[in-house]
C-alpha cells in the first residue's frame, strides 16, 4: 500500500510511525488497499471541512472520505493535530499514540467499519487498540 502524506500544519510529527500504523491496520485486517491519502491539518482547517461536508460546527479529530470506485485511491484521512494533542492529554498517552489511533480509525471507516452504534464503536475501538499495540509508539520523554 502507498500512503501519500501531506502535512499542512506546523507541529513536528512522526510521519513514518503514521505510515506504519496504516500498514499494520491493512495487514491485520487482511485488506488490500492501493493508496491512502493522509492529511495532517490544524483545527481551523478541519473545522471548515467539518462544516462543509458534515454540517457540524467546530473542529473534529479525524475525517475520512472514500475514493471513487475507479480510482486507485482508497480514500483520504484528515487528522487535526491540535485536537489529537488535546485528546492524547485527556487519555493519558502521547501524541504519537493518539495520531496512530486516529489514522487507524480513519482507515477502518474507509474499509466500511462504522461507529454510529455502540456495537460498531466498541468493535472499532477494540480493533484500533489491537492494531496500535502492535507498533511502537514511543513516549517522546
Amino acid at each position: 500500500m502507498k500512503v501519500e502524506l501531506r502535512d499542512l500544519q506546523g507541529r513536528t510529527v512522526n510521519h513514518d510511525l503514521l505510515r506504519q500504523a496504516i500498514e499494520a491496520a491493512e495487514h491485520t485486517l487482511g485488506a488490500e488497499v492501493d493508496t491512502v491519502s493522509l492529511v495532517l491539518v490544524d483545527d481551523n482547517r478541519i473545522a471548515k471541512l467539518n462544516q462543509q461536508f458534515l454540517h457540524r460546527s467546530g473542529p473534529t479529530d479525524v475525517m475520512a472520505f472514500e475514493g471513487g470506485e475507479e480510482e486507485e485511491l482508497a480514500g483520504e484521512i484528515i487528522i487535526s493535530i491540535e485536537t489529537a494533542a488535546r485528546q492524547a492529554q485527556q487519555e493519558g498517552h502521547n501524541l504519537d499514540r493518539e495520531l496512530c489511533i486516529l489514522a487507524v480509525h480513519g482507515l477502518l471507516h474507509l474499509l466500511g467499519y462504522d461507529d454510529a452504534t455502540p456495537g460498531g464503536r466498541a468493535q472499532m475501538n477494540q480493533l484500533q487498540a489491537n492494531i496500535v499495540d502492535t507498533i511502537a509508539t514511543p513516549d517522546p520523554g
